[in-house]
């Protein structure tokens, strides 16, 4: 059988550096066993993989368009080229990821599935990906995350899912995660689908595999439109981490092309209202991996906020904690009123209406200057109708 290759800087035990790892209970460890053996296994199955890659062409449409935004360009003096995820089926990059690990689900004769989410668009694309293929879906969504995004809580009933409102903590992102991992402690025969690179070992290696597909259309894309498949600069928002490793995947070692990770700056880094995990946080173990956690002194969890429902989490996954400290990326962190003025702009001068998250992503246009010559890859990670209560708020 063809051996699984990973583009990643990994080692067996799931380490980036001295980042990730498996810190899970015992009670989780064969769960754990059983899912590294039968990702590394399908990940190089042939069979599996025309299976996966027929899903994302002839059900979610890919590839997704990389589009040059002739506007946006003009505007800020440079080459500005963006992947459209928010093109997919469902509406973001999430589905990759869903499809891939329902689909392996399935090889494991698992028919029970659960998941988290914190903006909706995981929760959605999981339930989508089990309506597809007939398996129960249970989604854990934090009680704020649950009022300020409607349509997507709808959009999971609607696909026959139940959604589990969590009330713990400040009943978002971490908090739906967090009883999720119980659940899953408790019921250990159910596949848990994470969707970030974020979790014990195999998750971040697994979901930055199923979401790379991102980042190899755009070398063959740019190939076609440049003659060069390397940008410049590529950019992606971060909570966990999923579109970005993804959009990065098949540049990591390419040292030419400069990455970007905007994460959020919420209120401001020194405002006590901030998500920006990479610019403050220190190491610390969070949901299953040792990473970088925004925590006090004596380690408890400081609460996150963004405006952003998926951005709003005060880890972040341990490919990017390493990418960050080693200086492979360097870290923007963007503001609220930076990420709204963005979606506007794009809006406004490409008629292209971005998640809050990918707003982030665009945000960092207006605070960092590129060159004339530069090529610029900026994902745009999903679209913004979930977003549109938050967008009308703030117009009016």
């Amino acid at each position: 059988m063809t051996q699984f290759h990973s583009l990643l800087p990994v080692d067996e035990e799931g380490y980036y550096g001295h980042f990730g790892g498996a810190y899970i209970p015992e009670i989780l460890q064969q769960n754990i066993r059983l899912l590294r053996e039968a990702f590394y296994r399908y990940a190089a199955d042939k069979e599996f993989n025309q299976e996966l890659d027929t899903l994302l062409r002839d059900y979610v449409g890919r590839p997704t368009p990389l589009y040059r935004a002739n506007r946006l360009s003009e505007r800020y003096n440079t080459n500005i080229y963006l992947k459209r995820e928010d093109l997919n089926h469902t509406g973001a990059h999430k589905i990759n990821n869903a499809l891939g690990s329902v689909l392996l689900a399935k090889r494991m004769g698992k028919h029970r599935i659960i998941a988290e989410t914190g903006a909706g668009q995981h929760g959605v694309a999981t339930a989508t990906a089990c309506a597809l293929m007939g398996m129960e879906c249970t989604v854990f969504m934090g009680a704020t995350d649950v009022a300020r995004q409607k349509p997507n809580v709808d959009r999971m009933l609607m696909l026959g899912a139940k959604v589990e409102s969590v009330k713990s903590g400040s009943s978002t992102l971490k908090d739906a995660t967090n009883e999720a991992i119980n659940y899953w402690c408790s019921n250990p025969d159910t596949f848990y689908v994470i969707g970030s690179t974020v979790g014990p070992h195999p998750y971040p290696e697994m979901v930055a595999h199923f979401q790379s597909v991102i980042s190899s259309e755009i070398r063959s894309q740019l190939l076609s439109q440049t003659g060069s498949e390397l940008p410049d600069y590529v950019i992606a928002c971060i909570g966990g981490g999923s579109n970005a490793a993804g959009a990065f995947y098949h540049f990591i070692n390419e040292p030419s092309v400069r990455l970007i990770a905007a994460e959020a700056a919420g209120l401001g880094v020194d405002s006590g209202h901030t998500a920006a995990t990479m610019t403050l946080g220190t190491e610390g173990i969070l949901h299953g991996s040792r990473t970088l956690v925004m925590q006090s002194e004596d380690g408890n969890v400081i609460e996150p906020y963004s405006i952003s429902a998926g951005l709003d989490y005060p880890g972040v996954g341990p490919l990017h904690s390493y990418l960050a400290t080693s200086g492979r990326s360097q870290v923007l962190a963007i503001t609220d009123r930076q990420a709204l003025d963005a979606a506007f702009r794009l809006s406004r001068i490409e008629g292209i209406i971005p998640a809050l998250e990918s707003a982030h992503a665009l945000g960092v246009l207006d605070v960092k200057r590129f060159k004339p010559t530069d090529t610029v890859v900026i994902n745009v990670s999903g679209r913004g109708d979930k977003d549109m209560l938050t967008y009308m708020q703030d117009e009016c």
